[in-house]
């Protein structure tokens, strides 16, 4: 059967099995990415697309426009959604809330801990995205603002830091796709190479083998 472009090949049950167990060890644990007020369905499937790729944890999402299902078994079967994700939506734990302090509310029960994203300075406490150290905080949400508007105040206010990507053209802005896939590199790959160390935080339970922080082509093919 041939493949349509932006698709995935489909894959047998014993395949997808494999394939979920091989990258099990991968997944940067308590880490959420939050897209708050997304104007695109578009861009939400990208970002969801990039957080399953890069492994992170989960997704949440502030949708004040209650443009999404509330169960994520219903956006797993929204087809616009699954298209626009590559399929990511279905292997992607996706959480939506009615506004900004809703979502903080919810982190802040279980301990997370937020940064923003923005091209502008705008926290109190202000990062280059190469030199933040995100393994400080075992829990961690990474908001990404809408499209037009960016970050609001409200998350830049609760949030811990803000975190922004180096630019070097007359332009000055990226598309949330694109600004969420670089961010999302950069903190993966440090969780990972942390999680490859120590088994707990405040690196504790040094591991005397670390883990494999690259996927090898064997354990990726099914």
């Amino acid at each position: 059967m041939p493949v349509v472009e932006g698709e995935e090949p489909k894959k047998s049950k014993r395949s997808v099995r494999e394939r979920a167990d091989a990258i099990k060890p991968f997944v940067c644990k308590n880490l959420i990415a939050v897209i708050e007020d997304p104007a695109d369905l578009k861009n939400i499937g990208t970002v969801i697309r990039n957080v399953n790729a890069l492994g992170a944890e989960k997704v949440y999402i502030v949708d004040p426009r209650k443009g999404l299902p509330d169960d994520w078994q219903d956006m797993r079967e929204k087809p616009s959604l699954s298209k626009t994700s590559v399929s990511a939506v279905k292997w992607s734990f996706v959480k939506r809330f009615d506004s900004t302090d809703d979502c903080f509310d919810h982190l802040e029960k279980n301990n997370f801990r937020s940064m923003v994203t923005s091209p502008h300075v705008k926290g109190q406490v202000n990062i280059i995205l190469h030199e933040g150290d995100y393994t400080e905080y075992a829990k961690l949400a990474v908001w990404f603002g809408n499209e037009k508007r960016g970050i609001s105040d409200r998350a830049v206010e609760r949030s811990d830091a803000c975190v922004s990507i180096p630019m070097f053209g007359m332009i000055e802005s990226l598309n949330l796709g694109t600004s969420s896939g670089i961010v999302l590199y950069e903190v993966c790959k440090q969780r990972r190479e942390y999680q490859s160390k120590y088994r707990k935080r405040d690196k504790r339970g040094k591991r005397t083998m670390p883990l494999p922080t690259v996927m090898g082509r064997e354990e990726g093919e099914t």
